[in-house]
């Protein structure tokens, strides 16, 4: 089920088996989407890795994730664009600067446990009720139901993250970074380029992450050109040099060198191995 407003607001609400698979990888500008299992092992490849979902598990893609289908056995699919609801400008609990949908290179996952089952379902067949509405109130409504699926979604991923409490002001600072990551690594690559964005010192940044992740700034630019990299190695022939210069790099020895320090092996032979790279992954609580 679609809804289509005036201004290109865009919402799809569809069960998901073997017979329309093929919705999961369809391109839609500026949107974002949740797969919600509902029966054990879906089988996705996503950006050239493989993944074993099982039942009541919920992943969030971007435009920007490159999803196959292997095998499907029932999922829930909630897709929306920017134009429908503009997460960027709601509250920051729903907010996708870094917390469901844009957190570099770590593909979302968080599992509905059954204590919280009854209100995934009575909001999907909510969903599904008002999608067949058609007055004046319609939008409203929808994005209402979508915001409150987001914040359900959003404690249940910091819970089995198990995300360091923050205050408002850094947890705000932590999300702004990773969206200003994806806006801008292919021309930003230092985290004193982020820190000026921010109105923060480098040192604040390296600081706040400490606090709340394994990771440094600099992991996660590097790790977000990296995924860029894997992605255009691995699904386009565009040659190396091009693919250098559009992640920002102005000659292709500087991007090779950067390439295998981060993955082992250079850009070339990256390519020449992508058949046979990527084993089955494990997600949580998963055995693959």
């Amino acid at each position: 089920m679609e809804f289509k407003g005036n201004t290109n607001e865009y919402l799809r609400l569809e069960r998901i088996t073997s017979d329309n698979c093929f919705i999961v990888k369809e391109k839609i500008e500026s949107s974002l989407s949740l797969l919600w299992m509902t029966d054990d092992g879906n089988h996705l490849r996503i950006d050239g890795k493989d993944y074993i979902f099982q039942k009541n598990e919920v992943i969030c893609l971007t435009e920007f994730h490159h999803t196959e289908v292997k095998q499907v056995s029932s999922m829930l699919l909630v897709r929306f664009n920017r134009p429908f609801f503009c997460i960027i400008d709601h509250d920051s609990e729903v907010g996708c600067r870094g917390i469901l949908f844009f957190g570099a290179s770590q593909l979302p996952v968080f599992r509905i446990p059954e204590g919280e089952l009854e209100k995934f379902d009575l909001l999907w067949k909510m969903f599904l009720v008002e999608m067949q509405s058609k007055d004046e109130l319609q939008i409203e409504m929808l994005q209402m139901m979508l915001k409150r699926l987001l914040i359900l979604s959003t404690r249940l991923y910091k819970e089995q993250q198990q995300l360091a409490p923050l205050e408002k002001n850094n947890l705000d600072l932590v999300r702004e970074f990773n969206f200003l990551v994806e806006s801008h690594f292919k021309t930003k690559h230092a985290v004193a380029d982020y820190a000026k964005l921010l109105h923060r010192s480098p040192k604040t940044l390296s600081n706040l992450f400490a606090q709340v992740s394994p990771k440094t700034p600099l992991q996660i630019i590097n790790e977000r050109k990296m995924l860029e990299a894997r992605r255009l190695l691995r699904y386009t022939d565009q040659p190396v040099s091009e693919i250098a210069y559009s992640i920002g790099y102005e000659d292709v020895q500087t991007f090779s060198r950067f390439f295998k320090t981060q993955e082992g092996v250079s850009p070339s032979v990256f390519r020449e191995q992508k058949e046979s790279s990527g084993k089955i992954a494990k997600t949580p609580g998963i055995p693959a």
